[in-house]
């Protein structure tokens, strides 16, 4: 195999122009872009790549969101890689700093740290047909620019200049490119329709960019938004270290909210023998986490699909919630916490502390919306957005009032809008990514992993592959397997180019598009961040987890068009030939056998 497809090195490194050349090319420092680095190593032997991440830190989502109470919400033996267990969780929902050092230990283990790369946004990536190689610009950040928004980023350069931001960019090739990128990048800025925020005396921040150096005690706290973000730190900022005078929290309408799942026999036993059970007795460890699978998998069966049994299973589901919801909280919150969609509509809450701190005398809940803000207060109605004004006997307020804020926490979500956002993707023909999605009715992906005319580029956790119900560390995993399928040949030099056909990811995304109808994402009644305004969804899988598993693991090579290099035309000849002439052997010696007369005992005392 050439120098030119094996390993990292610099083209015409005596030029000004000098290009860097990664085999790999990795999008993400994530849990994504992390578990990609070591199953290369692990699994291909490979470790000519390098992964690139705007952050200042290792970890995605995970490093840059550390508001009070951030913890993972499914059971942290699923939200670890099967290739790399960690047996010493110090909980079943552990925090997110406990998720950042196991991701750390992991880059450790397999030895990637070195083949990461911060503070380093890769902002655009073009596919040159004739060379067959992916170009993309690297854009060297200032030390934790990186960390902001594209929002802020852009703010930053309007006040202070580009330098402030960036530093330099960098034109580099690779073979194969792998966004690594997230879905929850992006956090939602301040609501433009709403007036006042320039005058604003106090201090207002996105959960997910929290911002420590604000002082909470004895303020006024308003918090925009009531998603899983929301209900993990509100309850805790009216309390010792935060100690807010007040909490005011504006929800538009109520999530289903799911008490967390208690850990086998109970957590005192579990925290105190899991680790002890897993790390002395064999297979424990693994037995736990595929029951723990098997039990969301039957969660996706009851709930999910448009159909009389699973409408009876939501139905007696939604009386049990509703029923514990009304024991939990205060009887004035009562409605507006009942919600009028089914459950599993829209992503469900999984907690079991906000539902309690609604009986604090700090906190309120109010649906009233957020219309002006003032230099020290904020303005609220008049109307409410639940339940729906149609609703003449509700009791839930209605008129204008002004309340004291000394600060706004914005948990109003992520702007999904545009997926790989701001990375711009330029396939074939220079065709943006973005631009096909949008003639095709909105983001798609083969098998969420691969799009024609974008030649040896993968996405890792793409378009339509959160199911809703199950961890997505184990979707991760699924998608990296299959596309190391495909990395494999290219890297050992025998093909040169990969790519989904196109009637495949039509036919597949149609098939997608069809069967999410008959879901309850579509018909239960709700608004979500799963649709776009045209009523595309471009987040859920309509299968279950083991349907997808079953998908990666046993690809559909028709699907794709694969363009062989010499070497490997070669190798395909041979092999076809090996199998011919052992094939031929093999029907000789078969006639040779018959004519001889020779049977299995004859042919035992012939060897011996």
């Amino acid at each position: 195999m050439g120098r030119s497809s094996s390993s990292v090195h610099i083209d015409n490194a005596y030029d000004k122009d000098s290009v860097v050349y990664y085999p790999v090319l990795v999008v993400g420092a994530g849990a994504a872009g992390i578990a990609l680095g070591c199953r290369l190593k692990e699994k291909l032997g490979f470790d000519q790549f390098r992964i690139f991440d705007r952050q200042s830190g290792i970890g995605g989502t995970w490093w840059i969101n550390r508001y009070p109470g951030v913890a993972v919400d499914v059971p942290a033996i699923l939200y670890s890689f099967s290739f790399a267990p960690n047996n010493k969780w110090t909980s079943f929902f552990p925090e997110g700093s406990e998720i950042i050092k196991y991701l750390h230990d992991v880059c450790d283990k397999y030895k990637i740290v070195d083949k990461i790369q911060l503070n380093t946004d890769v902002s655009d990536l073009l596919w040159f047909e004739q060379e067959q190689v992916w170009e993309g610009t690297l854009v060297y950040l200032a030390p934790g620019a990186g960390d902001l928004s594209a929002k802020e980023r852009q703010q930053r350069v309007k006040e202070y200049g580009e330098n402030a931001v960036y530093l330099r960019r960098q034109i580099v090739r690779a073979k194969v490119v792998v966004s690594c990128v997230g879905g929850l990048v992006e956090p939602k800025g301040w609501p433009e329709q709403i007036p006042g925020r320039e005058i604003f005396e106090g201090d207002i921040f996105h959960s997910s960019r929290w911002n420590y150096d604000v002082d909470l005690a004895d303020k006024d706290v308003v918090v925009v938004g009531t998603g899983c973000s929301a209900a993990q730190f509100t309850p805790l900022i009216t309390k010792a270290p935060y100690n807010a005078k007040s909490c005011t929290q504006l929800m538009r309408s109520p999530p289903w909210v799911v008490p967390k799942p208690p850990p086998p026999f109970g957590p005192e036993a579990w925290g105190k023998w899991s680790s002890v059970l897993f790390d002395r007795v064999p297979g424990v460890g693994r037995f736990f986490r595929t029951l723990w699978f098997a039990i969301t998998e039957l969660d996706y069966h009851s709930i999910f699909h448009d159909s009389s049994k699973n409408f009876e299973s939501r139905k007696k589901l939604e009386e049990k919630l509703i029923k514990h919801m009304k024991e939990a909280v205060p009887a004035k919150y009562h409605e507006i916490l009942t919600p009028d969609y089914s459950v599993g509509c829209k992503r469900r809450l999984f907690d079991n502390c906000w539902l309690e701190s609604m009986n604090d005398p700090k906190y309120s809940l109010t649906t009233q919306p957020l219309m002006k803000v003032t230099p020290k207060s904020v303005i609220l109605g008049p109307g409410r957005t639940y339940p729906a004004m149609t609703k003449v006997d509700s009791e839930d307020p209605t008129d204008e009032v002004e309340l004291p804020a000394d600060v706004i926490i914005l948990a109003n979500g992520f702007d999904l809008s545009t997926w790989l956002h701001p990375l711009k993707v330029r396939g074939k023909e220079g065709r943006l990514l973005q631009d096909v999605w949008d003639e095709r009715g909105g983001a798609q992906a083969y098998l969420g992993t691969a799009m024609d005319g974008f030649p040896n580029f993968f996405i890792i956790f793409g378009p339509n592959t959160a199911t809703g119900h199950s961890s997505v560390i184990i979707a991760i995993e699924n998608m990296i397997e299959y596309s190391l399928r495909f990395m494999q040949p290219i890297l050992s030099g025998d093909v040169e180019t990969v790519e989904v056909k196109k009637s495949a990811e039509i036919e597949w995304t149609k098939a997608i598009q069809h069967e999410l109808k008959n879901t309850v994402w579509t018909t239960g009644g709700c608004t979500s961040w799963y649709f776009t305004e045209t009523g595309w969804n471009a987040t859920a899988y309509p299968r279950s987890q083991v349907d997808f598993t079953l998908r990666c693991m046993f690809p559909r090579w028709n699907d794709w068009n694969i363009a062989y290099t010499r070497h490997g035309k070669y190798r395909n000849q041979m092999r076809k030939v090996v199998i011919f002439v052992s094939f031929a052997a093999a029907l000789v010696g078969s006639y040779w056998l018959r004519q001889s007369g020779l049977g299995v005992k004859e042919l035992k005392d012939l060897v011996q």
